[in-house]
């Protein structure tokens, strides 16, 4: 069992590059799955999610191939739809990716249930219904513990979403391409990696109208070919580099970091006191952050409220909490989407930060908050990068276990902030 051991309170300095983004390499590797040919992807992040998604596609009789530098040539010349090992399923939620292009491609597929964060129910009913409106039975064996797809071929349909979820959208989008007919998406998702899925689908032979919109056109083709793309920047780490940088008072320069995706983002940080410049394809942080609340009108007490993208995404809740702990104020915090998000303020309490977690979905943070160094555990992904960050900030020593977690979608995070000036080391515990 591995932890990060971190000694906080030193300012960080110098570049960094992020990884390709998680959430759109794991439907990108899944939209493979369609062709017959091979589709070359750069820019692959080299975390726990990307490798578990490989083992299951392998298990599928594809053919993975690492050719070095973050590319990889995926060819899915004949596609099994072979009894997937339940362990790899519940190890993360993208798993339910391989629903759509699988049916679309064999007919039918088995699934066990996917796994993932622990973060509060995440519902695949959108998922179940959007497929079935294309034509597939589905159906959940509760004595085999799987879901169980069937189609004697998909048909376009006119779909509305009961709601925008990102991977429901990105596996109605995968059964639509090659459906017969036309199917018209609506309350699509239309966060930054469904359009990475749509361009990579375009550019195998598919055709979608509208990308980036909550309404797709998807016209059905017989056969998507092989194609070549590569995976945009992940803002998630991106933005967790920016607040890195404002609570430890440092000042970093991310290169190639995607800022045309960060507009909301940084209304959301303005809120309490941090902005960064924006230098070509470059996002620049420097030490000299206000750090104070903005009251809103009347003087009332701000709101960061997650919604549907364009809209602040969920994943960054954690983040954005831990940077308020450091800015003169009060800001309410609100993620409706899951509720267990909030449940690691625990950790920043036991830090010295000024926390109320109202209920599940709502907390307030009171700062600025003098942190010291704590032993924690990493309950997700994104909780367990936050803790990160508020070890960074902390005077003292802090010990951080369960880094599996936040390994998963961080590629060589240890590695990246020591580059930065971090004093974090990763020590192995028997």
């Amino acid at each position: 069992m591995e932890q990060f051991v971190v000694e906080g309170g030193h300012p960080l300095q110098g570049e960094v590059t992020p990884s390709g983004n998680k959430n759109a390499a794991l439907p990108l590797l899944a939209a493979c799955l369609l062709t017959e040919e091979p589709v070359t992807l750069h820019n692959v992040p080299d975390i726990g999610d990307v490798r578990t998604m490989r083992a299951l596609m392998e298990s599928l009789g594809v053919s993975v191939r690492d050719l070095g530098d973050g590319t990889w040539c995926i060819k899915a010349s004949q596609v099994r739809p072979a009894d997937l090992d339940p362990e790899l399923c519940l190890k993360i939620r993208a798993s339910i990716l391989l629903a759509g292009p699988v049916t679309a491609r064999c007919g039918n597929l088995r699934l066990p249930p996917p796994g993932g964060d622990v973060i509060g129910r995440r519902r695949l009913d959108t998922h179940l219904l959007a497929l079935q409106a294309l034509g597939a039975r589905t159906d959940f064996d509760r004595i085999r513990k799987e879901f169980q797809f069937h189609s004697e071929g998909l048909s376009g349909a006119d779909i509305l979403l009961d709601e925008a979820g990102v991977t429901a959208t990105e596996n109605a989008i995968m059964g639509a391409v090659t459906a017969r007919g036309t199917t018209y998406l609506r309350n699509a998702a239309s966060e930054p990696h469904v359009q990475e899925l749509c361009l990579l689908l375009n550019r195998m032979g598919a055709r979608i109208d509208h990308i980036g919109s909550n309404v797709l056109r998807i016209e059905g083709v017989p056969r998507l070919k092989g194609a070549e793309f590569t995976i945009g920047p992940d803002y998630m780490e991106v933005v967790s580099f920016i607040g890195a940088a404002a609570v430890t008072r440092g000042s970093v320069r991310i290169r190639r970091a995607g800022p045309q995706y960060l507009s909301m983002i940084r209304l959301t940080f303005n809120k309490f006191g941090v902005d960064w410049a924006v230098d070509g394809d470059d996002v620049v942080v420097s030490a000299d952050q206000r750090l104070v609340v903005e009251p809103e009108l009347g003087g009332a007490i701000p709101e960061v409220r997650v919604m549907p993208w364009p809209a602040f995404p969920t994943d960054l809740m954690s983040i954005a909490i831990v940077t308020a702990t450091q800015s003169r104020g009060s800001v309410l915090f609100h993620d409706w989407m899951y509720p267990s998000r909030m449940f690691f303020t625990d950790k920043l309490v036991a830090m010295g930060a000024q926390i109320v977690l109202c209920d599940p979905h709502r907390c307030i943070v009171q700062g600025p908050n003098k942190l010291y160094g704590g032993n924690m555990e990493s309950p997700d992904i994104r909780a367990g990068m936050a803790l990160i960050l508020a070890a960074l900030a902390a005077q003292g020593e802090s010990v951080i276990r369960n880094i599996h977690q936040i390994e998963r979608g961080y590629a060589q995070v240890d590695s990246k902030l020591r580059a930065l000036g971090a004093r974090i080391t990763r020590v192995r515990k028997t």
